[in-house]
């Protein structure tokens, strides 16, 4: 008797624990509250918005152009490229325009022509770029928030910008993009512990304080994971999340078989020629190439304020810092050109530009002391590892990204994949990159949440 009803008996109980386990993963990460400001939480937050505007001025540049000037410089190892990091006789070009060429003044003039905001949450200065859409008759505008990474800033959006607000389309966005607290300028955390968690909260806040209670989401880097995290927190109020980067890995079984079988027979577990292309050989592409990548990743996750000090003190090693990860990261093929092809996708004045945000607000150590502290307890022990997304989520695969994730894989965290797109180009800074690709896919995906058709 015992023996007829226990495989029955045991699938009982274990459609029970799939049911409580399921409710479990569809509960969002408590918002919960903060307190980064100098001293102890004030009574009242200052909830008012205020404009903000990039200056500069003769001492600011003068300082830097002493410090180039004092910059010593070592040989190069022959036909090394960028194998050792940023080539020094390419540096000296980059530098040279940096100090004879490059106009921060004008930088400063294109970085206003977009308007800039700032606001007080959880006892932080938080900056962000609000652009509206042109009011055109019959289009329906939604808002949106874009979030970027290290070592960007809010700067790698300003190529997108005006595709996704000033657009003829029948579609529109309103666009927020703030900077993370510690990068560029919003203002530093005074105290320990501020991660992604804290990051996706207060630009919850943000969102709030403007008036937005639904919005759309979209993030590479650090931004891919503050924006899930903000789908974590509070589902009902995003619309659809988009990403341009995903690291998304699962011990057991699965993984186990997808590795194993999937070089040979990809369609027994769901990969396309295409993903087996961009993963495998999979030691040589998703371990000793992430290794040759990921040495800044070690020391900012450990002592970020020794190695920072030089890079705060220095603009020409601020640069060569920043630059050559603009290189390898857009193509790990780059390292072995002696100018890391820098100047094939992006201008001077541009990469400048972003390099003089960091510069100009002291923000390189604050940004990489992001890394400790989302680095100081295992990442796959956290709330949001074990939080399943449940909002409309979209993917653009970029083939040059750091790490792929095949669309089996995503599935396994994102439980409403309604886009997937394997990109033609580009790298790791998408917007910067290719933006026209990155807006042509985010609207694309918009579309399909929405419901319209083109």
């Amino acid at each position: 008797m015992f023996s007829l009803i226990s495989p029955f008996f045991l699938l009982r109980i274990g459609l029970t624990y799939f049911l409580v386990w399921r409710r479990k993963a569809k509960k969002s990460i408590p918002l919960g509250d903060g307190w980064w400001g100098h001293g102890q939480q004030t009574l009242r937050d200052d909830n008012k918005i205020y404009p903000f505007k990039v200056e500069t001025s003769e001492d600011e540049i003068n300082d830097l152009h002493r410090r180039i000037d004092q910059m010593r410089y070592t040989e190069p190892l022959e036909d090394c490229g960028f194998q050792y990091g940023f080539n020094s006789n390419y540096l000296q070009k980059v530098v040279s325009y940096w100090r004879n060429q490059f106009d921060w003044k004008k930088q400063v003039a294109k970085l206003n022509e977009y308007p800039h905001f700032k606001t007080n949450i959880e006892g932080l200065d938080v900056h962000f770029v609000h652009v509206r859409a042109p009011h055109r008759p019959g289009q329906k505008v939604l808002p949106l928030m874009l979030v970027h990474g290290w070592p960007g800033s809010f700067f790698e959006f300003y190529k997108i910008l005006p595709l996704l607000t000033d657009t003829k389309d029948d579609l529109a966005f309103e666009v927020i993009c703030p900077s993370i607290p510690g990068y560029g300028f919003s203002e530093a955390p005074h105290k320990q512990g501020f991660c992604s968690l804290d990051a996706a909260r207060i630009f919850l806040k943000l969102m709030e304080r403007l008036g937005f209670n639904k919005f759309y989401l979209q993030g590479g880097d650090w931004g891919s994971l503050i924006t899930t995290n903000m789908a974590q927190m509070k589902p009902q109020c995003v619309s659809g999340l988009h990403l341009n980067m995903l690291a998304v890995t699962k011990r057991g079984v699965g993984m186990l078989l997808s590795l194993i079988i999937g070089p040979y027979l990809p369609f027994l577990v769901g990969f396309t020629r295409e993903d087996v292309r961009r993963l495998f050989p999979y030691f040589e592409k998703n371990v000793y190439d992430l290794l040759m990548e990921s040495g800044y990743m070690h020391i900012q996750g450990t002592k970020p304020d020794t190695a920072g000090c030089g890079l705060n003190d220095s603009p020409v090693g601020l640069a060569a810092y920043i630059l050559e990860k603009f290189s390898t990261w857009t193509d790990r093929k780059n390292r072995d050109l002696e100018d890391g092809d820098l100047e094939k996708k992006y201008s001077l004045d541009d990469l400048l530009t972003n390099v003089m945000i960091y510069w100009t607000t002291r923000s390189i150590i604050p940004s990489m002391r992001f890394y400790k502290e989302n680095f100081k307890t295992n990442p796959q022990n956290r709330v949001d590892a074990r939080t399943g997304i449940f909002v409309p989520m979209g993917h653009a695969a970029f083939p040059n990204e750091l790490m792929h994730c095949p669309l089996p894989w995503a599935r396994w965290r994102f439980k409403d994949i309604r886009s997937y797109s394997y990109m033609p180009r580009g790298g790791h800074f998408a917007a910067f990159e290719e933006p026209r690709l990155l807006a042509e896919d985010f609207v694309k995906f918009v579309r399909k949440v929405e419901g319209k058709k083109r």
